[in-house]
């Protein structure tokens, strides 16, 4: 009986926070273009204007690129749209080549910070380029000639590459599902420590989204230290060392271990006193939310409401397999996210302090009467718990953007999944955090991206009302 007041809390808590996901969907920010002209050198005063649409005229947003050539424009949804680098800011220096050119279309998926890459040369490299060019065309006219005149078809093949990927249903779809499964596996990830802490003490971390947050941010903080990037110069070219000194692998782990200790933290400090003094579960609740807002407005005083990227992965040229284009970054995502997933499965299932985890989140009273430390067993989770928010929130980070409310827009999608897969149980909150991604990127199909939480939030409910104790939870005898 207490588990389904429990999941009707939740599902009332999530269906209040659609209105202001909604509303921050629909802000600019959920979308934008970016780029860093860097090539030859970096640039400042490049001016940047986006218009809406291919052809449309009516200037979206402006940018002027800083002091290392970034610049960023914040969107009002996604759509096609075409962005152009006026050519008289570019110094007399440089001139820009006819390939790519000074004006690109690009289309922006829902939730995606879609890079921008202009290229500038020095006017010899333009002629060099030039003459190249001419060359390859001169050859390919002789190949025509010989080969019976399909040099008409080779120079109309020529510009697939440049056209949208996503014109057919199928193809968007194939794309949809990729995004849709990178986005399930990092909900997956961030989702099992708040359902391994409800199993286990039964509370409703509302700070969870906000302990996300708190990882993406620690990690983009070690990563831009000069330390690790002089350390890494060190190694550079050292094939396994290279990668153990990255800069950003050393921010994860240490964004990992932080998150940990975090959560393992506010165990010790805060909720094993509270619960020594019987203070009640819905008290306990509002003590999360305070200490969410809390966590949540310190980090907007520290790092500031900019939305950031991690600068090792600001551009990167995706891999195009077949009708879909994947980035090296999202690649690694998945990869990461998966072999995390099975390890935290492994270690539940074959492991001691897991079995253990497993006994007190089944039935708190009779694990401590079998003589297994629930306290300790707590401790363990709350730390798993946190370093699972951080390993979660620098996915999320890689995916979209670092900024100050990015854990509270994605714990929405995280009750969901907790409640979709059945409260409680690790191997719910996997499969829940997947169909939730899922749901919500195809949903853009045929919806308003605008409504893809709304849709995730739907399919839960209709889950809820077929198998009340989700995907893979227990039905509990009431009375």
């Amino acid at each position: 009986m207490r588990t389904r007041l429990v999941t009707v809390l939740l599902a009332v808590i999530a269906a209040l926070m659609v209105i202001p996901g909604t509303a921050a969907a629909d802000a600019p920010g959920g979308e934008n273009l970016n780029g860093q002209i860097r090539q030859p050198t970096t640039i400042e005063g490049l001016d940047i204007t986006v218009y809406e649409g291919f052809e449309g005229d009516e200037v979206i947003g402006e940018a002027t690129t800083d002091s290392e050539g970034k610049w960023e424009v914040g969107l009002p949804g996604p759509g096609d749209y075409r962005v152009v680098l006026d050519e008289d800011t570019v110094p007399d220096d440089y001139v820009v080549p006819e390939k790519p050119g000074s004006e690109l279309e690009v289309s922006v998926r829902p939730d995606q910070q879609r890079t921008v890459v202009f290229r500038l040369m020095t006017p010899a490299e333009a002629a060099e380029e030039s003459k190249e060019a001419s060359q390859e065309a001169t050859e390919d006219d002789d190949a025509g000639g010989a080969g019976g005149g399909d040099a008409a078809e080779g120079e109309e093949g020529a510009a697939a590459p440049g056209a949208d990927p996503g014109t057919s249903f199928g193809e968007r779809f194939l794309q949809l599902t990729v995004a849709g499964l990178t986005f399930g596996l990092i909900i997956a990830v961030s989702s099992v420590g708040l359902s391994l802490i409800f199993g286990t003490t039964r509370m409703i971390n509302f700070a969870h989204g906000d302990m996300v947050t708190f990882g993406a941010f620690m990690a983009m903080m070690f990563a831009n230290m000069t330390l690790f990037s002089s350390l890494h110069d060190v190694f550079e070219g050292v094939p396994v060392l290279d990668f153990v000194f990255n800069p950003l692998v050393l921010g994860l782990v240490l964004a990992v271990v932080l998150g940990g200790a975090l959560g393992a933290g506010l165990e010790r400090f805060l909720w094993r006193p509270l619960r020594r003094r019987n203070v009640a579960l819905i008290q306990m609740f509002i003590v999360t939310i305070g200490f969410s807002l809390v966590l949540r407005h310190v980090l907007l005083v520290v790092f500031g409401a900019r939305r950031e990227k991690y600068a090792q992965f600001r551009i990167q040229e995706p891999w195009q397999l077949g009708p879909l284009s994947l980035t090296p970054r999202d690649a690694a995502i998945m990869a990461l996210a998966v072999v995390v997933l099975v390890l935290v499965a492994s270690m539940l299932q074959f492991t001691r302090m897991g079995k253990a985890m497993r006994a007190v989140a089944d039935n708190r009273d009779l694990a401590e009467s079998s003589g297994i430390d629930v306290n300790r067993v707590t401790l363990y989770v709350w730390g798993l718990g946190g370093a699972l928010s951080a390993l979660g929130g620098v996915l999320y980070g890689l995916n979209a953007t670092v900024h100050w409310q990015m854990g509270f827009h994605l714990l929405l999608l995280m009750f969901a999944a907790v409640i979709l897969g059945g409260l409680g149980t690790a191997y719910g909150a996997m499969a829940g955090g997947i169909v939730i991604g899922l749901v919500a990127m195809l949903s853009t199909l045929w919806f308003s991206p605008q409504l893809m939480n709304v849709w995730a939030l739907g399919i839960m409910i209709l889950v809820l009302l077929v198998r009340p104790q989700g995907i893979l939870g227990r039905r509990e005898r009431v009375g």
